[in-house]
């Protein structure tokens, strides 16, 4: 599976965080790879788990920095599909060092034309630029 295939699939799991308890997300993520559409090989399942963890174990610095740079606007404001697109993206700018920040950027922005508004694109890639 493609990198890409990897984030879209990941940018799916963690939608299901604006719509469950944190205390149901070990159960949504084990209904989402129980879907056919979301088949894949037990190693990207792996990756894809492993990485989605590690979001929610820093959601909240997460979204605490999305409040602090982002004047105007708060999480709640915010779509869902654009908030998620961002917790994914920033995560990868401060976190993952194995994705270099241009790669997280340009990757969210084209997530946002895929499942976004027409303004969804230039929205993220807004947002990015403060953490860039």
């Amino acid at each position: 599976m493609s990198r890409r295939e990897m984030r879209e699939r990941l940018f799916k799991l963690l939608f299901r965080v604006e719509f469950n308890p944190k205390s149901e997300m070990a159960e949504q993520e084990a209904f989402f790879f129980e879907a056919e559409e979301n088949a894949a090989s037990e190693e990207d399942n792996a990756q894809i788990s492993e990485k989605f963890n590690k979001i929610i174990e820093r959601l909240e610095e997460i979204d605490r920095d999305l409040n602090d740079k982002v004047q105007g606007w708060d999480i709640g404001r915010m779509g869902k599909v654009d908030l998620t697109i961002l917790r994914l993206a920033i995560y990868e700018v401060l976190y993952d060092e194995d994705i270099p920040t241009g790669v997280a950027i340009n990757e969210a922005v084209e997530l946002a034309k895929k499942f976004g508004q027409d303004s969804s694109p230039s929205f993220v890639n807004g947002v990015l630029a403060k953490f860039a």
